[in-house]
């Protein structure tokens, strides 16, 4: 069974930096694409960037021009640089990992987003 686990959340002043991390069980190429979502508090979970195995990237507008995804085949993982936090970015941030219509999720990480 394959396994994402998000790591990296926490509490980050506004205009602050964070880092977000998933390590996947297996080898990331296995899938179509990986991406991550956030889903603030009220709200519904949105899509925010994605990677796709060619390493075609695609950003919200929500989040461009902010944020940074990269990632490792030899770590099995995939980062999401963030800068110039706001207010608005406060949520609970899933990686998703697609391998054909299947859908895999971690179970997220909290970031807030507060002086």
């Amino acid at each position: 069974q394959v396994q994402l686990v998000e790591y990296g959340g926490g509490l980050v002043q506004p205009g602050g930096s964070l880092r977000l991390s998933c390590a996947a069980s297996e080898n990331i190429f296995n899938f179509n694409s990986m991406a991550w979502y956030r889903q603030a508090p009220g709200k519904q979970r949105e899509l925010v960037d994605s990677i796709n195995v060619g390493g075609k990237i695609n950003y919200a507008d929500a989040v461009k021009g902010r944020v940074a995804i990269s990632r490792d085949g030899t770590k099995n993982t995939v980062w999401r640089q963030m800068s110039s936090l706001s207010a608005e970015d406060t949520a609970v941030y899933y990686c998703n990992a697609r391998i054909l219509r299947v859908d895999l999720w971690g179970q997220g990480t909290p970031v807030t987003v507060s002086s």
